[in-house]
């Protein structure tokens, strides 16, 4: 029995959600967002939720079953308060800045890394003295925003002996002991 399938989903004021040919279409203040849903699973809408039902109790129902509750559920809150994901910079000399959807990154590389954030994220940067310059990524659709985040993270990942590249600003860097000294 799926606890997460069961569960329905409530739809806040100013939200909309429509279901045509097994795609479901959520549009409210901060945007529209679709998902393509497999055709055994019914999706029904009402007035103030949506519930996810499955015909059968196959393997492969149930695991469908919570799946596409779950997208469903991240549609809604994605259009209703959006997504967040921020990123730190830590090393010496590491820098960060944009304009507009341009990142422009200093990560220790002989050259500066440019990486180009898709139209449908913003993006700010921060630097502030004494403190990790900071990336921050907001936007609808959380699928879209886990991957661009973990491209820049991937950039230069961090390394556990001092701690050194890009993570998630809520991230914890396990460390590992540096060399013994000799006798």
């Amino acid at each position: 029995m799926s606890r997460i399938g069961n569960k329905p989903v409530s739809i806040p004021k100013g939200v909309t959600v429509t279901v045509k040919d097994a795609v479901v279409t959520v549009k409210g203040p901060k945007g529209e967002l679709s998902q393509e849903i497999d055709r055994d699973i019914v999706v029904e809408v009402t007035a103030e939720e949506v519930i996810v039902k499955r015909p059968t109790e196959q393997i492969r129902h149930k695991a469908m079953h919570g799946l596409y509750r779950s997208l469903v559920s991240n549609l809604v809150k994605g259009v209703t308060d959006g997504y967040k994901k921020d990123l730190e910079l830590v090393g010496v000399g590491f820098k960060a800045a944009n304009t507009g959807n341009i990142l422009d990154l200093a990560l220790g590389y002989s050259h500066n890394i440019i990486f180009e954030v898709p139209k449908e994220l913003k993006v700010t940067t921060t630097t502030e003295k004494g403190q990790n310059p900071k990336i921050f990524l907001e936007g609808s659709d959380k699928q879209l925003i886990g991957q661009v985040a973990a491209k820049i993270r991937g950039l230069r990942k961090p390394e556990p002996y001092k701690g050194k590249g890009v993570k998630y600003s809520d991230e914890i860097v396990r460390r590992k002991a540096g060399k013994a000294a000799g006798k």
